[in-house]
């Protein structure tokens, strides 16, 4: 007998027939004519590939705002006309104190990003991705009009904080988005294109800082990067998954229906259709569903509304959400001591090498120039190669150039120099392949639907905890260790390793709803999820193994149970 809590079924529609997707059956609902009609109702007229470049085109403009606004400010902190405005950030014998108010001008932007992004556990999932994106855009609109317009030190500061609060929203909005509305197959490299994007718009920041024109110009170009994402956002459709989450299931069906440029009828839109109805079934709706059904499926399961508690955030069972909160929330850490803005973050890093003032520039530029360049690669390889395998990789190669940069740093003589300099580029070359994009990637795969809104707020802060820490103590860090910095940083690499190794799943190629299979499949069995991840036998989301896995009731056809 059925407990009141668990969902019923009502006959709108049934299972009449039976095909085979990657050699699994897979059933196939016929629907009511009423909901096929709301469904042509809300038919997009961009779809396929122009609907997924457009998606990608208003991500991708994110992300070069998130990458420029980075670079702008760290290839100013030591030009002559910022410095005269600004005296505050100039460092010499006489002003030992300005390296760290040099450091808080360019470490205080995480600040606001950390608020953007923790903001983002209550307002996430009530205002829905396209509308948070629209938001954090007009943020950074005003934010970059106030840095524009500063003329003192405070003001500055104050402003840096403001932008930040639109980029937190951003970036961590933009991957879920992104995520939510990408086939599996495509998923990664679309989201490995939004990495190479940030590296994007650090060239754009070093080339426009080394010009005569006068430091408001280049600050002020982040607008221009703003307004195109806040208005482009208004022509794409919201994410299917949270669509569906919030009870507008015809709209749902015709979103996943465009991205796939396939009819409602197709197998596999109705298969990603179930799969995403089923994981809102099993964690629970936030919102009636609306009148329309389209199967016996289709009671709403109320377990608090848009808020999630900390018990459901970190807790276990079939779920794992404590795990999968985790696993985001290390993998943005991962990104940040692996010592990328030890790197990119201050050209004066090349003066420590023994390069002059405008040397370091051009060699910036350059290597800005080439990390964009090889970033592309990623986007081959990331759902070839896989997610573990490139993080392994970035790893081991980034705790080995960390050693011998120390190695280097320690003899310092000039063929020392210049071998650094060239190892620098080899860092970033092996960076943009393991975790440029790796880590806007992976925390939106790895979280269920109901928790997704949240872990990746938190992940997010965590980018940003860590990014303000080590943007902090660089330039102390250099002043008071020098080349010793480096060797932190290789025994924070090869602490990566093994975490990855033991504990982080592979998701390549994947369904989001899939991974929640693994997981369930993981408690279920009582093994390691990384174990079942590797497994070919994993049943599809969607199918009725997978519910059964899920702990989901199985589906009543006409002629009985399935």
């Amino acid at each position: 007998m059925k407990s009141a809590s668990e969902p019923t079924r009502e006959p709108d529609s049934a299972i009449d027939e039976k095909l085979h997707i990657d050699g699994r059956e897979v059933a196939i609902e016929h629907t009511s004519s009423d909901f096929d009609a709301e469904v042509a109702s809300k038919t997009l007229s961009l779809r396929g590939f122009w609907l997924k470049a457009a998606l990608t085109f208003v991500s991708g403009t994110g992300f070069a705002l998130f990458g420029y606004d980075e670079g702008v400010m760290s290839a100013l902190l030591t030009a002559g006309q910022f410095e005269k405005m600004f005296p505050e950030v100039v460092v010499d014998a006489s002003h030992p104190n300005h390296a760290t108010l040099q450091s808080l001008v360019a470490a205080i932007y995480e600040v606001g990003c950390l608020v953007g992004a923790l903001s983002n556990l209550w307002i996430g999932d009530r205002l829905g991705r396209r509308k948070t994106i629209a938001l954090g855009g007009t943020i950074m609109i005003i934010g970059a009009i106030l840095q524009t317009a500063s003329y003192s030190y405070a003001q500055l500061v104050v402003a840096r904080i403001i932008t930040g609060l639109g980029n937190g929203l951003n970036t961590s909005t933009v991957p879920t988005y992104q995520a939510e509305c990408s086939p599996s197959g495509q998923r990664g490299g679309f989201i490995m294109l939004q990495g190479s994007l940030v590296t994007f718009g650090v060239t754009i920041s070093y080339s426009k800082s080394n010009s005569s024109a006068q430091w408001r110009v280049p600050i002020s170009i982040q607008i221009v990067f703003a307004l195109i994402m806040v208005v482009s956002i208004g022509f794409l459709p919201e994410s299917p998954r949270w669509l569906m989450k919030h009870g507008h299931e015809a709209e749902a069906m015709a979103v996943i229906s465009a991205f796939e440029d396939k009819p409602p009828s197709d197998p596999g839109v109705q298969l990603t259709f179930h799969a995403i109805r089923e994981a809102v079934e099993k964690e629970g709706r936030v919102t009636p569903p609306t009148n329309h059904k389209i199967s016996e499926h289709k009671t709403a399961i109320d377990k608090g509304g848009d808020n999630v508690s900390l018990k459901e955030l970190f807790g276990g069972g079939r779920s794992q959400n404590a795990r999968r909160v985790v696993l985001a929330f290390t993998s943005q850490c991962f990104q940040q001591i692996t010592g990328i803005n030890v790197v990119i973050l201050y050209t004066i890093l090349f003066q420590n090498l023994g390069l002059s003032d405008v040397d370091s520039r051009i060699v910036a530029a350059s290597m800005g120039t080439q990390y964009f360049l090889f970033s592309l690669l990623a986007i081959a390889l990331i759902d070839r190669v896989g997610r573990r395998r490139l993080m392994l990789f970035g790893a081991s190669g980034l705790c080995i150039v960390m050693l011998l940069l120390g190695v280097l740093g320690s003899i310092a003589n000039k063929a020392a120099n210049t071998a650094g300099v060239v190892l620098i580029f080899i860092y970033l070359d092996i960076f943009s392949l393991g975790w440029l994009g790796m880590t806007w990637l992976y925390p939106a795969e790895i979280s269920g639907l109901r928790i997704r809104a949240q872990s990746t707020s938190l992940s997010t802060a965590s980018n940003w905890i860590f990014n303000f820490v080590v943007v902090m103590v660089t330039g102390p860090s250099f002043n008071n260790i020098s080349w010793r910095t480096y060797i932190v940083f290789a025994a924070l690499n090869a602490f990566i390793v093994p975490c990855v190794y033991f504990f982080f799943p592979e998701t390549s190629g994947r369904s989001l709803e899939d991974v929640d299979v693994i997981f369930a499949l993981a408690h279920n069995e009582g093994v390691s999820p990384v174990t079942v991840s590797l497994r070919k036998d994993v049943p599809l989301a969607g199918t009725p193994e997978a519910d059964r896995i899920l702990g989901i009731e199985p589906r009543t056809t006409r002629n009985g149970v399935e």
